[in-house]
């Protein structure tokens, strides 16, 4: 073998080497370039042909209202605890708890049969009473008598009737009936339990139709009035209930110059429950119809703010004129009319006059 020879062999030896060294780094250079020129040639994310994938919603004309929002408590339309105007022992309990009960239902009887038998007594007392007055009427007209001693015996009458009166009355207190409609709740007392007028016996409730009791910033307390609707929802329903204001405090409170209002829903279902918390909104004035889009569609800029719509599959930048706003949405006085398509999300990846791919459309 020649000087040659063995030359080139040690040179293609040493290039065999480092081909195998530098490898890897050249086919992750080379693939990587043909990936990216294969990209731009379909239109990929690395091309420019790209589309950004957004949320629209298509802009629709919506009702607004003037309001305040405010918390409050449900409270039952009527509610009384019911107790006996008279002491005695319980002969008669037609309390079950948890049952609906009609106006005049009768609850409970006390035992009356000492009061019964003061009845009986004065009703002969009054007999009596009333066979002297004639007699002494008789005298009187003979001149056997003097009209004092014959207004004694017309006073002994009248004396007794009342008294006959007023033990009716008592023996009425002695029946307990229904004041209103309404469900009973627990029960304290059983059959035959003495009790008196300090003792609670049970409660009756009325839910139909419910209150809502909630208070205003004093500075709105000229512009609410009788008859303003409201809507509400509970801790453990989801539907927005209609009410009617129905009571206005007339002062403000000097504690938190606020304004005390209640107001009135119907509750056949009794979905509305005694207690529980409710988030209001009082409507003061209805201004009709408006344009009101989500609060995070607008971007502001310098000299005002703008939106993104889609056109033609592009997005175009629109300037709008905000008005009203709300807790999650912003009237448009101007720039949008109803039917176009408003990107409300992908909005920081949108350029203007970009290619767009409407992901999903939200009502």
């Amino acid at each position: 073998m020649n000087k040659i020879t063995k030359t080139l062999l040690s040179v293609l030896t040493i290039a065999l080497i480092l081909g195998l060294a530098f490898y890897p780094k050249i086919k992750k250079t080379f693939f990587s370039a043909e990936t990216k020129e294969k990209g731009k040639e379909k239109g990929g994310p690395g091309g420019k042909g790209g589309k950004t994938s957004v949320i629209v919603t298509v802009v629709k004309s919506t009702r607004l209202d003037d309001m305040i929002s405010s918390t409050g408590s449900i409270l039952p339309n009527e509610e009384v605890e019911i107790r006996s105007e008279i002491a005695g022992r319980i002969i008669l309990l037609n309390i079950k708890e948890g049952d609906v009960v009609a106006k005049g239902t009768v609850l409970l009887r006390i035992n009356d049969d000492d009061l019964q038998a003061r009845l009986r007594k004065l009703g002969f007392n009054k007999k009596l009473a009333e066979d002297n007055e004639a007699r002494q009427k008789v005298l009187l007209q003979k001149e056997a008598i003097s009209q004092r001693e014959y207004d004694i015996a017309v006073n002994s009458v009248n004396t007794i009737s009342a008294d006959i009166e007023d033990l009716k009355a008592q023996i009425l207190k002695t029946t307990l009936r229904a004041p209103f409609a309404g469900r009973i709740g627990f029960r304290y007392v059983s059959m035959g339990s003495y009790i008196s007028p300090s003792t609670q016996i049970a409660t009756l409730t009325n839910t139909n139709p419910a209150k809502i009791e909630f208070a205003i910033p004093a500075k709105y307390a000229t512009e609410v009035k009788n008859g303003g609707t409201i809507e509400f929802m509970t801790e453990n329903e989801e539907k927005t209930f209609i009410g009617r204001v129905y009571a206005i405090d007339p002062k403000i409170d000097p504690q938190t110059r606020t304004l005390q209002i209640r107001a009135q829903a119907p509750n056949p279902g009794n979905q509305l429950v005694p207690g529980a918390f409710a988030k209001v909104n009082l409507i003061l004035k209805t201004k009709g119809s408006a344009i009101m889009i989500p609060t995070e569609a607008v971007i502001p800029e310098a000299k005002g703010n703008k939106v993104y719509v889609v056109k033609n599959g592009k997005s175009v930048s629109t300037k709008v004129t905000l008005g009203t706003r709300g807790d999650k949405t912003v009237e448009i006085l101007d720039g949008l009319s109803i039917g176009d398509t408003l990107i409300t999300n992908g909005i920081i990846q949108v350029k203007p006059d970009g290619d767009v791919e409407i992901k999903e459309v939200v009502k």
